[in-house]
């Protein structure tokens, strides 16, 4: 068998230059289970039953059996497999003291995520707590932003959950783990690798004479992008807020819930999409926070430039399943200090709108590719600079989950509130996660900076309801009439 690697991407290697002791760049969630036939008959969870599980779907998912290793001299990351794999070390097991409650699971969550992942092992871990009221069960889980982005973390559920229930499990075949290359090999082959690159794209040089048009084309469609996404302030901080410090390495974890019926009702008598909707909740939630819990006056926050990263997919359609980050970043200001909800709905379209015509995306995807090739230490430097330099207050992300319920074995998954990571300077962090016609919010937060988190939880709430309820008294906007359609069929796990 012969040795075997993969090369991690730039954007990849990015998330790895970023981590520090302040900012643990792991994503994950915290899912919430019916308990099926996971239920032992003294009360408990049986974790080998769920290890058995989830180890009958490792082929399915080999970036979990791999781990790192680096280049000699060039220091860039590669993977392996990893020949001492273990399940067991993976997939853990908690208890809450009995009747356990969603307070104590948050504060279970918050100082799991307050905890790098061990680099020398593949970098993922499974939590399960177990002594849950409601005859539930819990999975906190961390992933390394390195391996996987949102919305192919969507993907990974489709190999773990199914839309219908089952009590078997089907072993998968036996692991055999590729040789591991050593650091005269990996120097070797990557040397060779950059010689061969390198006389490929002369190659291709000269025979692109032919689709000149096209190509300057697409350049200068790409340069105007890369202009747009400069422009829209990453070269430029923002306001600081009270939520908005000197971060450490601890963390607290919250969450809230709203029904997407509801958030689909705003979008269809204001406009804009699901997503505008929720950047609004957001910006009305900051301003009820800074207002109400930090005592900032009005005329304050309505003085600060608050901006938002908000990581967009440009994962191709014939990519999905596929592991490794294929996002880009929009950076979009948030009218925190507009006390309209109606009107901050307005402002959030109008923005969002902007950063579609101006193509930010494509612009932040084309920054990350001309940068891609540049030396480890270059990497780790541009990532702290862009780090430290706080072109934005907050990230904010958004996945679109399937809308009818899913199972691991028999046990069906109540809620899922994913985690996203803070940068430097950053006290709070957003991601949404939409399924079976819910919305659910993982809220992140500096274990110093936001000792009220749930505090900040509840302002989502009320930032929610304030928009709704000006939706329900304002007359639903004028729509073009619609083509009829044949039934719709229902989309794959993964996607709305």
């Amino acid at each position: 068998m012969s040795i075997h690697y993969e090369r991690l991407s730039h954007l990849d290697n990015s998330f790895l230059a970023l981590e520090s002791r302040s900012t643990h760049m792991h994503v994950g969630a915290v899912t919430t289970f019916s308990e099926g036939s996971f239920a032992k008959p003294d009360g408990g969870i049986d974790v080998e039953l769920l290890k058995a599980f989830v180890a009958s779907k490792m082929h399915l998912i080999p970036r979990y059996r791999q781990r790192l290793v680096r280049v000699p001299i060039e220091q860039h990351p590669v993977w392996v497999d990893d020949e001492h794999f273990d399940i067991d070390y993976h997939v853990r097991h908690i208890a809450l003291p009995r009747p356990g409650t969603d307070h104590e699971l948050k504060r279970i969550a918050g100082r799991l995520m307050s905890q790098q992942i061990d680099r020398t092992k593949p970098l993922w871990e499974m939590v399960v707590v177990e002594g849950l009221t409601g005859g539930r069960f819990a999975i906190v889980t961390k992933i390394h932003h390195c391996m996987i982005d949102g919305l192919s973390g969507v993907d990974l559920m489709a190999v773990l959950m199914s839309p219908v229930p089952s009590d078997s499990i089907i072993p998968g075949p036996l692991y055999e783990p590729r040789p591991v290359p050593n650091g005269t090999e990996l120097l070797v082959r990557e040397t060779t690798r950059r010689i061969t690159g390198s006389i490929g794209a002369l190659r291709s040089a000269r025979g692109v004479v032919g689709n000149a048009t096209e190509l300057v084309e697409s350049l200068g469609d790409r340069m105007r992008a890369v202009g747009a996404s400069l422009s829209a302030g990453w070269l430029i901080p923002t306001g600081r807020t009270p939520i908005n410090g000197d971060i450490g390495p601890g963390r607290r974890f919250s969450w809230a819930d709203m029904p997407l019926a509801d958030v689909k009702t705003i979008k269809n008598r204001l406009g804009g999409t699901v997503n505008d909707v929720l950047l609004a909740v957001v910006a009305g939630a900051v301003r009820r926070f800074l207002i109400d819990e930090r005592d900032l006056s009005k005329s304050e926050v309505a003085d600060i430039d608050f901006r938002v990263m908000a990581p967009v997919s440009v994962r191709s359609a014939n990519q999905g399943g596929t592991l490794g980050n294929q996002v880009a970043m929009w950076l979009a200001p948030l009218p925190i200090g507009d006390p309209d909800p109606i009107s901050r709905l307005a402002t959030v379209r109008f923005e969002t709108e902007r950063l579609k015509e101006t193509n930010q995306a494509l612009g932040a995807a084309t920054l990350v590719r001309v940068s891609t090739g540049a030396p480890a230490t270059l990497v780790a430097l541009g990532a702290r600079l862009a780090a430290n330099a706080r072109p934005f207050n907050m990230t904010v992300t958004n996945v679109p989950g399937p809308q009818f319920p899913l199972y691991m074995l028999d046990a069906r998954l109540e809620a899922s509130y994913p985690l996203v990571p803070l940068w430097e300077t950053h006290g709070i962090g957003i991601a949404m996660f939409s399924y079976d016609g819910t919305v659910f919010w993982g809220i992140n937060g500096d274990f110093e900076v936001m000792p009220d988190l749930d505090v900040f939880a509840g302002t989502v709430l009320g930032a929610f309801t304030e928009l709704f309820e000006a939706a329900a008294a304002a007359p639903e906007i004028e729509r073009p009439a619609r083509a009829k359609r044949g039934p719709r069929k229902r989309p794959p796990i993964g996607t709305v």
